[in-house]
């Protein structure tokens, strides 16, 4: 299995640009993870009602 590390930082952005991120690192993985969730209840019910769903594989 290929694994990939992903890392990034905002310090050029912060430095170029002036940009300042609006949302904290932890309140992103709650809202990814929660996103995560809500594809995977409706990939589920649409196969409970016997219809085909993309296969998510990460």
């Amino acid at each position: 299995m290929l694994r990939t590390l992903l890392r990034g930082s905002t310090r050029k952005a912060k430095r170029l640009l002036g940009w300042e991120p609006k949302t904290r690192f932890d309140d992103l993985v709650k809202e990814m993870a929660r996103e995560d969730l809500k594809t995977t209840e409706r990939d589920d019910l649409v196969k409970k009602h016997g219809y085909k769903s993309f296969e998510h594989y990460e």
